[in-house]
């Protein structure tokens, strides 16, 4: 199944938008984990169990599993979540962005090795440093276009000779150039509701916009919503990490992650319902 179709169905039968992303920072672990052998591991488990409910997807961020030598611990996590939660979608956040051989083995490496059905890509190499990735027609392609850090500005707003800015140009380029599959989409944050919206209109209605920046980094869930979901009511992954994972690190761990996604998951539904009349 292409990654599109299996997030559709996804966001049909989980009735979410949410994604929760898998940051595992030892040094914020619950004290029981604190130390242990495969604690990342253990750690994310404990988070993807209490949490799948509320979930659309789940996004490991590479780099929190790398830096403390956990890649073994972040194959056996993808493998787990495929194994147990097989119709959620798994998007690996690497923003890789290379040529050639190096992007052939990035790609080897997502869909061969994690075997996710998504990873985030960095643009700034071009086309050809896409069309490995593009190689694995069912895999997910999910492109950085308008990041929700404040200095992504000095790049992304650049204006070019046709007048666009530079988020508004890859923003037509992937969507009207590069997405003769139907497998790419777009990263924009949260934390700029107005370009979400101008992305919206560029992509069209199915694209999906994977938007991190809610929670602590300070993105407006409201304003989130409502200028990025297309007609049918989703089209979007909205990207939950630090807020749930780290909710609580005591006993109850678990117990309020777990309801930090169901308030999460909550919200967003509801803002739908309201501007729909209707339950997504």
């Amino acid at each position: 199944m292409k990654f599109i179709d299996k997030l559709e169905k996804s966001f049909e039968e989980t009735k979410s938008l949410l994604q929760i992303g898998l940051d595992p920072n030892p040094n914020l672990f619950p004290h029981e984990l604190r130390h242990k052998k495969n604690s990342i591991l253990d750690f994310c488990i404990g988070i993807v169990d209490a949490t799948a409910e509320y979930a659309c997807s789940f996004k490991p961020q590479i780099a929190y599993f790398s830096a403390n030598r956990a890649e073994e611990q972040l194959e056996e996590l993808c493998s787990y979540i495929k194994n147990k939660y097989p119709n959620l979608p798994i998007v690996l956040d690497s923003k890789r962005g290379d040529i050639g051989s190096t992007a052939e083995n990035y790609a080897i490496e997502a869909f061969e090795r994690y075997k996710v059905d998504a990873l985030t890509v960095n643009p700034f190499l071009g086309f050809d440093s896409i069309i490995p990735y593009m190689e694995w027609k069912d895999k997910g392609i999910i492109v950085l276009c308008r990041t929700s850090n404040p200095s992504g500005s000095d790049l992304q707003f650049l204006q070019l000779n046709n007048g666009l800015l530079l988020y508004e140009y890859i923003a037509k380029l992937v969507s009207k150039e590069w997405n003769k599959n139907n497998q790419f989409g777009l990263v924009v944050g949260a934390t700029y509701p107005k370009e979400l919206s101008i992305v919206r209109k560029i992509i069209g209605e199915r694209m999906p916009i994977l938007i991190p920046g809610i929670g602590f980094q300070g993105g407006d869930i409201k304003s989130t919503v409502l200028s990025s979901i297309n007609q049918k009511g989703n089209g979007i992954i909205i990207n939950s990490s630090r807020s749930i994972l780290y909710a609580s690190n005591n006993d109850n761990w678990k117990e309020s992650a777990s309801f930090a996604a169901k308030s999460l998951r909550d919200s967003i539904n509801n803002i739908i319902n309201n501007k729909f009349c209707k339950i997504i």
